[in-house]
């Protein structure tokens, strides 16, 4: 493996999480504009998240100095966090420098073995702020208009409901905030269909990145509906 491929790897990595990744990025800060390694991002529903990847795939160990200057990238974009990879380790100054930051210093390998979890995890409670949003503006709305553009159905009517799919979301999500596998749908929410809530609920969930699977695309039909909504009512 060379310099290129290992950052390569590295993308390929972030993106089997469900996160952007985009290689040799240019970022705009405050003060100038950077060039990163690999820009990570998600964004949903005005919820973003951007990280700096920068892949040193060197013979020898990481200084202080480039988790400083990661530091001032970081600081510059205003990106969420910085991560340094390094298959051959980091120098004692380095490890100083990034210690409770926003700045992470790990290798390839190990956020491999290691951060897969708690990637996933940072994503499903990204899920609950989306969820909790699509709540506030769901029962914000008149309930005419949540009929008039199919966010539920009217009194004795079939149809999708938002509030359904709200309450279902936020079953999946706070079993899977315990971390106890696998989940189980509530009952009621087994007996859901594309018609109420806009897709098919599975009786067991068996980990969190099938868990992400099954929420996400819940709360992207719900946010389609709302902004599609906003959109109409503000035209």
């Amino acid at each position: 493996m060379n310099w290129k491929d290992y950052q390569e790897e590295a993308a390929k990595f972030f993106r089997s999480l469900g996160l952007e990744a985009e290689t040799d990025a240019t970022l705009q800060g405050v003060r100038t504009k950077h060039n990163v390694d690999v820009l990570v991002k998600s964004h949903h529903a005005g919820f973003d998240i951007t990280w700096i990847i920068e892949c040193k795939y060197w013979n020898s160990k990481v200084s202080k100095l480039h988790v400083l200057a990661l530091r001032e990238i970081v600081s510059d974009t205003g990106t969420d966090r910085g991560i340094i990879l390094a298959e051959n380790g980091f120098q004692s100054g380095a490890i100083e420098a990034a210690a409770l930051t926003n700045v992470h210093v790990t290798s390839l390998a190990e956020v491999k073995n290691t951060a897969s979890h708690e990637i996933l995890s940072m994503r499903l409670r990204e899920s609950y702020d989306r969820l909790i949003w699509c709540k506030t503006e769901y029962w914000e709305m008149p309930k005419d208009i949540r009929i008039e553009f199919g966010l539920r159905m009217d009194i004795g009517q079939t149809g999708y409901s938002g509030d359904l799919a709200i309450k279902a979301g936020e079953d999946l999500i706070t079993k899977g905030l315990r971390g106890v596998y696998p989940v189980t749908t509530d009952v009621v929410h087994q007996q859901l269909s594309e018609n109420t809530i806009g897709l098919k609920l599975p009786n067991q969930i068996n980990s969190l990145k099938e868990l992400l699977s099954t929420v996400n695309p819940l709360i992207e039909i719900l946010e389609n509906k709302i902004n599609t909504c906003k959109a109409k009512c503000q035209n």
